[in-house]
């Protein structure tokens, strides 16, 4: 008994001085302008370790709170998309129990911003080794986009095709790819087509708090389609105690008109955000209208201080007039369709929920819907000629497609320098492709599917490797593989401030559309053996900053192999075919990027991308068979990649006022007029935008924006012409907020 009685006199002793030596901290993360900064990762060392003791992401209102810290010097750092890494030591007095830091963070050079596409969690991007462009919400507040095409076509590397005018079907190519080779997540959901298919012209970026623009094959940890990009968009996060209401209206040539409003806020665990926008335009010429309406929510909780949840709601519906191909190059050859009518109707949910700990371990689960109904009618043949009699014949296309799916991502903090990810994606794929009068395809698949990554980045050096398995219920199993590897080869003085030679080698793959591996149409053989779409890839570069981090120069050289590419050859008799894999392609090139931040207002990115693709094994041709050497031919360059594209945009932000010039110039590209007209490339334009605000109060903003100022013709895609000079002038009005 006396032994006992020592002993519970010792652990009640131990767990005193315990609670005696342990700190309750509160870390509130802000911006420049003291805005409170949602999201970011607030890691928490001890005294000269690297193993975190506790890991949290700040709220709404950009608080991190962590318990019973041990009562000496601890490393607090902060990783926030969007701003620079900030690492500050902190001691906790002696005696005191609660404390409370403020962490400003700084803006920084693309090169060393934190962003999160790369590795799925916050790092700075020049430790890992990726190529990535971003647009802050504030810069898409100046640009004032009416579509994720407008935004996207001033980042170094993206090559945009837009057939015609506003709501045209818009395509992504980015080093040398398909334009079904990009991955694109809104709100951490996947909105492609099964497939790959995507069209950039329709989705609007109203209350769209960032961008994110990764370049080259990310399959390892975004799956099917991310072959050659990934472009994901985070909606905006209330962060005002006080409910903000912002509302406006503006309109400008060609009949525009745009009205939007938004509330947001947040007031103890809980933050919100709910929006809408209209957007009308009536076009340059007959059935050139367009129309879109958004409506959205972002709703988070904070259920305690290591987990949350947050769902997030998106709902656009868009109708736009489609002229066809009419005006070739100048050359007026076809009236403008007259009745053709392209419809979309596209929903997104998620349900998201966040939990940090125990110790450096956090874990995110979500579950995630996307529905799209799309038709594209044309009901009169009234494009008929007497010099040209295309065949052409009225349609009713349709695609209404379903993907719901869950995810798991886990990460584990070993050290400051290393950190592991890892995670399980399953999802359902259904929906209904063709035409009402030729025929419906249903196809329906699964795809299970695990990934991990590591990430050690050590001193000068950086590796990051992953890999993962994909089971699909049609095509089987697949793997794919990555590694980049970065070293910091001199520090180098004020002006030369730094070099860092990057490597990396990936593989990736693009699943079958629904229609191709179900082939539902009459003139279809279905092939439930088609393989995805495969690619190699590796690229290599320096990073070099100069003047102290102020500007830094990124050269890349870049080579990927597409093979297992989907052909459909088929007999002009019969006009039966069947999909099969054939295909095989190279494209390789370099990249320049420029990145200088003149003033903490100023910033500047300018690129150059050298494209050369070729095919190198194309569908056979035979009597029965029917493929179009001139245009798909071995030895002939890809289709609507051009050698030369360039960009530039110049941001001014302060306070009161800010403006940004975009200019974005593609050369002479591969196309056809597909009518036998010898149209056989699109010539290269010029395009300049420009966007200026300027703050009256704190409450009322004018802004006007502007687009093709030089009013030049110019097509994207041959026979669909461009709008010509447009302008939008507008008034915002905010109540209450901070």
């Amino acid at each position: 008994m006396r032994f006992l009685s020592r002993l519970l006199a010792v652990v009640v002793l131990f767990c005193f001085s315990t609670l005696a030596l342990a700190s309750d901290l509160t870390v509130k993360v802000v911006d420049s302008s003291s805005a409170p900064v949602s999201g970011a990762e607030v890691d928490i060392f001890g005294e000269s370790s690297s193993r975190p003791i506790a890991i949290n992401t700040s709220s709404a209102q950009g608080i991190a709170n962590f318990s019973r810290l041990p009562d000496s010097a601890l490393h607090i750092r902060v990783l926030a998309p969007g701003f620079a890494e900030v690492n500050q030591e902190f001691s906790a007095g002696r005696g005191e129990e609660q404390f409370r830091v403020t962490i400003a963070l700084q803006l920084a050079p693309v090169t060393e911003t934190v962003t999160v596409s790369a590795t799925r969690t916050p790092l700075p991007s020049n430790e890992t080794g990726a190529s990535i462009a971003l647009l802050s919400g504030d810069e898409l507040d100046t640009m004032r986009p009416v579509a994720a095409n407008d935004a996207l076509r001033f980042l170094p590397g993206a090559v945009v095709s837009t057939a015609g005018q506003r709501g045209g079907l818009s395509s992504l190519f980015v080093r040398g790819g398909d334009s079904r080779y990009n991955k694109v997540i809104v709100d951490g959901v996947p909105v492609n087509d099964p497939g790959g298919t995507f069209d950039f012209g329709t989705v609007p970026l109203f209350e769209a708090d960032r961008i994110e623009f990764l370049r080259g094959a990310e399959s390892t940890l975004y799956g099917s389609d991310a072959m050659t990009s990934v472009v994901q968009v985070w909606s905006r996060t209330g962060s005002t105690e006080i409910p903000e209401l912002r509302f406006g209206a503006d309109a400008g040539n060609y009949g525009t008109e745009n009205g939007y409003a938004s509330l947001s806020g947040a007031n103890g665990r809980f933050d919100y955000s709910v929006f809408g926008n209209q957007f009308n335009t009536n076009g340059s010429g007959r059935n050139d209208d367009y129309s879109n309406s958004l409506e959205g929510a972002n709703l988070g909780a904070k259920l305690n201080d290591w987990a949350s949840v947050r769902l997030r709601v998106r709902h656009d519906n868009s109708v736009a007039g489609v002229q066809n191909e009419w005006n070739f190059n100048g050359n007026v050859l076809l009236p403008p369709d007259r009745d053709q009518r392209a419809r979309q109707n596209n929903l997104l949910s998620s349900l998201e929920l966040d939990i940090k700990g125990p110790s450096n371990w956090q874990h995110r689960f979500s579950g995630f819907e996307h529905v799209t109904h799309r038709t594209n009618i044309d009901s009169v043949n009234d494009q008929q000629s007497a010099t040209l009699d295309p065949d052409m014949f009225p349609f009713h296309a349709i695609a209404d497609l379903n993907r719901a799916g869950f995810e798991y991502q886990g990460s584990y903090v070993e050290r400051s320098w290393a950190q592991t990810t890892f995670g399980y994606y399953g999802e359902d794929e259904n929906g209904f492709v063709g035409d009402i009068n030729f025929g419906i395809t249903h196809g329906q698949r699964t795809n299970h599917e695990l990934y991990a990554q590591q990430a050690i980045i050590w001193g000068r050096f950086s590796a990051i490797a992953g890999a993962r398995f994909v089971h699909n219920s049609k095509f089987g199993n697949t793997g794919v593989p990555q590694v980049g590897a970065t070293y910091l080869l001199t520090r180098g003085g004020r002006v030369l401030s730094g070099t860092r030679l990057v490597f990396s080698y990936a593989k990736g793959f693009k699943e079958p559309r629904l229609e191709e591996t179900f082939a539902g149409r009459p003139s279809s053989t279905p092939n439930p053996g088609l393989r995805p779409e495969r690619s190699r890839s590796f690229s290599a570069g320096l990073q070099q900053q100069l003047f102290n981090g102020k500007a830094s120069v990124q050269a890349n050289y870049f080579n990927n192999i597409f093979r297992d590419q989907i052909a459909y050859p088929f007999d002009p008799a019969t006009f039966i075919g069947e999909y099969v894999n054939i295909n095989k392609s190279l494209a390789h090139g370099a990249e320049f990027q420029f990145d200088v931040r003149l003033r903490s207002h100023v910033s500047l990115t300018t690129g150059y991308t050298y494209t050369s693709t070729q095919i190198l094994q194309a569908p056979s041709c035979t009597p029965t068979q029917f493929c179009d050497t001139t245009i798909f031919g071995t030895g002939k360059p890809l289709f609507r990649r051009p050698k030369h594209a360039a960009s530039l945009l110049l941001t001014y932000l302060s306070r009161r006022w800010g403006g940004d010039l975009g200019g974005s110039f593609v050369g002479r590209r591969a196309d056809s007029d597909f009518y036998g007209l010898d149209y056989d490339h699109t010539p290269g334009y010029v395009l300049v935008n420009a966007g200026l605000w300027y703050a009256l109060n704190s409450r009322v903003r004018f802004y006007v924006a502007g687009e093709n100022l030089t009013n030049r013709f110019y097509e994207e895609v041959v026979g669909y012409p461009a709008l010509g000079a447009n302008f939008r002038a507008g008034i915002r009005f905010r109540v209450g907020g901070e």
